[in-house]
């Protein structure tokens, strides 16, 4: 679903996008399945692109090849999300605004399980990135 105004223009730089909130259903879901793997590979079962909840299942896996995949799935449905609702690659998708940390987290736990796997030229690439997206914030994952 497209926000009506998901880009706010700034007059101190690039614009930056907020998420929508996302489906009340898929929000429950995830806060019902808590920490538990089962539960959260459930609730991305059935709601596929939450970014958020394949970033929570990314940070409960252990296996460091299967957490890098959940991430990179995570990152990937994120940028999607982004693009429809108005980021064009490049501007602000500030780590404050509450609906965009699912995101945040994806990639930022991408960049944490590339190190783990030994991909330094995708963990320089995702910190510029994180960087780039909210200079102001050190962001990390939940």
């Amino acid at each position: 679903m497209m926000a009506d105004s998901p880009v706010q223009l700034t007059s101190s730089g690039p614009p930056t996008t907020v998420l929508p909130e996302p489906d009340p259903g898929a929000a429950a879901a995830l806060e019902a399945a808590g920490s538990d793997k089962d539960s959260l590979a459930q609730v991305v079962g059935k709601y596929p692109r939450f970014v958020d909840a394949w970033a929570a299942l990314g940070a409960v896996t252990t296996d460091p090849v299967e957490r890098y995949a959940y991430f990179r799935v995570g990152y990937h449905r994120g940028l999607d999300f982004l693009r429809a609702n108005g980021w064009r690659g490049s501007g602000y998708v500030r780590w404050e605004e509450l609906t965009n940390r699912g995101f945040l987290n994806a990639l930022s736990g991408l960049r944490d399980a590339a190190a783990v796997i030994n991909e330094t030229d995708e963990v320089d690439r995702i910190t510029d990135f994180l960087h780039q997206l909210d200079p102001d914030t050190n962001v990390a994952a939940e």
